[in-house]
């Protein structure tokens, strides 16, 4: 039986790859519009920086947030004068570094699905009054729900197994940045490989019954 401290840092991992994930949504989901019908001359520089942590070590991208968000940085200086907190090592900091770090997981399904419609049935409905955002929930968001249904399990998944950025952004501060891949990481480090396992086995399984499950409604979209 799994032990209450094993479910600590899984909440918590729950906790961001849900609230990354929903602002994820709000931001990708006009950015892939955007890219999906685009002609601009910008699009292949703007598809290059959004794919950038596919390619970029983790490490890489968390130093440079960390510079970024820390207290001497451009946001950070002024995040800290708003608020009179600090970015770097709170939660806040990681949906921010966990958003960057997801962006194409989120971006490049929808951009797929946008790309995949028939722009008729747009434009159908623009015939008949709708205005562009009615169109788009009416008749674009529908007709995309495998690309929404993509675009959100991708997001969660990789928040959740993230190591690296949240490592140099978030540190390790029980209950309030220590996720789950970080004390798998320390219970290793410290040898306690019976923790470990137990900590790995359960975000193993919790991510199988996710994507599992991407792949089931996925399937049942198809043969709609």
């Amino acid at each position: 039986m799994f032990e209450t401290t094993s479910m600590g840092p899984l909440l918590l991992s729950i906790r961001l790859a849900t609230t990354t994930t929903l602002v994820l949504l709000i931001i990708a989901t006009p950015l892939a519009w955007w890219l999906a019908h685009t002609t601009s001359r910008w699009k292949p520089g703007i598809q290059a920086t959004v794919a950038l942590p596919i390619v970029l070590p983790p490490t890489v991208i968390g130093f440079y947030l960390l510079i970024v968000l820390g207290p001497y940085g451009t946001i950070g200086r002024w995040w800290v004068e708003v608020t009179g907190d600090a970015l770097t090592f709170s939660f806040t900091g990681l949906v921010i570094a966990s958003c960057i770090y997801s962006l194409p997981f989120a971006v490049q399904p929808l951009q797929v699905a946008f790309q995949s419609l028939d722009r008729r049935d747009v434009e159908a409905a623009r015939t008949l009054g709708a205005s562009p955002l009615d169109a788009f929930f009416s008749v674009a968001a529908p007709l995309s729900a495998h690309g929404f249904l993509n675009a959100i399990v991708l997001s969660f998944a990789h928040t959740l197994g993230e190591f690296g950025v949240v490592l140099m952004v978030g540190g390790n501060i029980p209950g309030e940045t220590r996720v789950i891949s970080i004390a798998i990481y320390d219970h290793v480090e410290s040898l306690d490989y019976a923790a470990a396992h137990q900590m790995s086995a359960l975000l193993l399984a919790f991510a199988f019954v996710v994507l599992l499950s991407m792949f089931v409604i996925n399937r049942r979209l198809s043969r709609r």
